[in-house]
């Protein structure tokens, strides 16, 4: 007898797989139909509660089919009401997600994790400093969603209204299951979410940016730059040496020729390292090649990193001088200070 991991993940085939098998079984179509909705929009957790289905097909379905989920293994609630999440896969690693709720604005952003660990070992992340074991299934990022959301409908009575791919991992390495997640999250038989409400954001691996441009998703994109000149981005993300500003900016020119989505600069301030006036300058003239809005961001501090956080004076300085040249620039405060929020804080602990 088969054990369930020999069997084939359900949520790995598509609608058109998933038709052909059951019609090869002699089901009917429209069956596919169903059980993908119950996958996808209906979010089930097993084929136990697929209740329109016949007791028959169910265990048809548990005999052919594996479907792998994760479970909620630890919640930080933090009093700015961030929520992070660490959720165990069905193979025992851990991934994490947040919460961030801006009530006032009726906002509430889900950040999703995207592989377990990461490769690209950036000096100021907690992720960076774990090995990547392995890429997220479309299905394991779409669970995040969904389970991030009967959270948030629980805590403030309102649905996700944004997802950004900015957790754990790099999701440009992650392609194919990015694609597909977005796939499903945005379909009419998945979770049916506007495309321009996700945000996929990268080191800058500018083959992928150009892969993304062409596959026609409809999302945003945003490139966690951190610092305007090679030699600086290099000292803090490896990424730059095989990837560099130039090659960069040259993948981020098409993807706004192809999409005509402005690109966003993720921009975390360190103190003395990239936050004076002459770095907002250089920030400049890399704003002045594609439309883009700059997010600046607060560094949230992990253990033994060589960086400290920028003082209000200097991020102010900073955003002002950009503004001044015409740049739009939001700056985020760091949320979660009182829990483990930073990328990687809450998954690498016991």
């Amino acid at each position: 007898m088969a054990t369930s991991t020999d069997l084939k993940d359900i949520r790995s085939l598509s609608l058109e797989e998933l038709t052909s098998e059951l019609i090869l079984v002699g089901e009917r179509p429209f069956r596919a139909k169903q059980v993908y909705e119950w996958l996808w929009k209906k979010g089930a957790r097993n084929f136990d509660e697929m209740t329109n289905l016949s007791l028959e097909l169910r265990e048809r379905l548990k005999e052919s089919y594996s479907f792998p989920v994760m479970s909620e293994d630890k919640v930080q609630r933090s009093n700015d009401g961030t929520i992070k999440s660490r959720f165990r896969l069905h193979d025992g690693h851990l991934i994490e997600s947040v919460l961030i709720p801006v009530v006032a604005d009726d906002r509430f952003t889900v950040c999703v994790s995207s592989q377990v660990g990461c490769s690209l070992t950036c000096t100021f992340c907690a992720t960076g400093r774990m090995k990547r074991l392995r890429n997220l299934t479309a299905a394991e990022i779409y669970d995040q969603v969904f389970l991030v959301n009967e959270q948030c409908l629980e805590t403030y009575g309102k649905p996700l209204t944004n997802i950004v791919y900015m957790g754990m991992g790099e999701p440009l390495l992650a392609f194919k299951e990015v694609v597909q997640s977005i796939d499903r999250i945005t379909s009419h038989l998945g979770l049916h979410m506007a495309p321009r409400r996700l945000t996929v954001s990268t080191a800058g691996i500018a083959k992928m940016i150009r892969k993304l441009a062409d596959e026609d998703t409809k999302v945003n994109l945003a490139v966690s730059l951190h610092a305007a000149d090679d030699v600086k981005r290099n000292e803090i993300m490896p990424i730059n040496e095989s990837n560099n500003l130039e090659v960069l900016v040259d993948s981020l020119e098409y993807f706004y020729s192809k999409t005509k989505k402005r690109i966003g600069y993720e921009y975390i301030t360190f103190q003395d390292f990239n936050d004076t006036l002459e770095d907002a300058e250089k920030l400049y003239q890399i704003c002045k090649r594609v439309p883009s809005m700059v997010n600046i961001i607060e560094y949230n501090p992990i253990d033994n990193a060589p960086f400290r956080k920028s003082t209000e004076h200097r991020i102010d300085d900073f955003a002002t001088y950009l503004r001044d040249r015409g740049v739009m620039v939001t700056v985020r405060r760091s949320r979660g200070k009182d829990i483990d929020a930073a990328c990687g804080q809450l998954a690498n602990k016991g």
